[in-house]
């Protein structure tokens, strides 16, 4: 089976047994997201033999135009059932993989949470996605977290604005130009818009006071937007991936904290949280795995 993941300007590709093993992988990044959709099928269903028996396909935005004509050019390529009826979320291809193989092997009810360039969530109750009535749950980056309304609010969501690798660059470049100084500043030479988010991580690892309070911040939002998750789905796992699990040593127990400073006790004695395990590759393996049963 072999599973694929859209994201705003890449297209990650997996072929997989029936086990999870991945036998073939592929990464490509282009502004042309149906070619480097098509590129890296190729390069992952050449692993197995140059066909691919079932195809599932995640995405952040599942209804967005650019996806849209991707399942159009790859239903030209690649038979299935699976494949006409659309992509899935990233977040709920993400949270099946999890449940599958990674941080939560064997748990029928999950909640998987990340925040990377997009901020995506997907739950899992008895061992099924929760899609919801039109197959936009859980729009995570809409949960409204900040009382003081922002006009990128109305874009992209109070969560998305706030913690998304943009918001977080967003964050610290406003506090350099209210006055504070960052060595972020210095590693780009003034050059504000060269900011990335892993300036502002790797600037809060080697002690910078903004970057710290930047980082800070950022985890008390995801915080309280998982804490949010776990009283509504009541999980028996919450997995945190993106930047929680990469930057687990900035992250991990901050938000961990905060969750427990929003949850009663006992919710929280109840809970187990992990980092996510199977990193960039997650929705893709999720994608495929949902793809096996219109195999059967």
């Amino acid at each position: 089976m072999v599973g694929l993941e859209l994201q705003d300007d890449r297209a990650y590709a997996v072929a997989l047994d029936d086990t999870g093993r991945i036998l073939g992988r592929a990464q490509v990044t282009s502004k042309d997201l149906a070619s480097a959709a098509a590129s890296a099928l190729d390069g992952a269903v050449a692993a197995i033999g140059g066909a691919a028996p079932g195809l599932g396909i995640a995405a952040f935005n599942p209804e967005s135009a650019d996806v849209q004509a991707v399942l159009r050019a790859l239903a030209r390529r690649y038979a299935g059932p699976f494949l006409h009826e659309g992509a899935v979320a990233s977040g709920t291809a993400a949270a099946v993989a999890e449940a599958w193989i990674g941080a939560a092997r064997d748990v029928r009810d999950v909640i998987f949470f990340a925040i990377a360039e997009h901020a995506s969530a997907g739950i899992l109750r008895d061992g099924s996605p929760l899609a919801g009535a039109h197959r936009r749950a859980p729009a995570v980056g809409w949960l409204a977290l900040n009382p003081v309304e922002r006009e990128d609010y109305r874009k992209s969501g109070c969560l998305e604005a706030e913690v998304a690798a943009p918001g977080i660059v967003r964050r610290l470049v406003w506090r350099i130009k209210a006055g504070d100084h960052s060595r972020v500043q210095d590693r780009v030479d003034g050059e504000l818009a060269a900011i990335t988010v892993d300036h502002v991580l790797e600037a809060a690892r080697q002690g910078d006071g903004v970057a710290i309070s930047v980082v800070r911040d950022t985890a008390k939002y995801v915080g309280m937007a998982a804490a949010n998750l776990v009283v509504v789905a009541d999980p028996g796992v919450l997995v945190l991936g993106g930047i929680v699990a990469t930057a687990a040593d900035l992250l991990l127990e901050l938000v961990r904290s905060e969750i427990a400073r929003r949850l009663p006790p006992a919710r929280m004695q109840a809970l187990t949280i992990a980092p996510a395990a199977l990193g960039a590759e997650g929705a893709a393996i999720g994608a495929a795995k949902l793809a096996a049963p219109a195999l059967q």
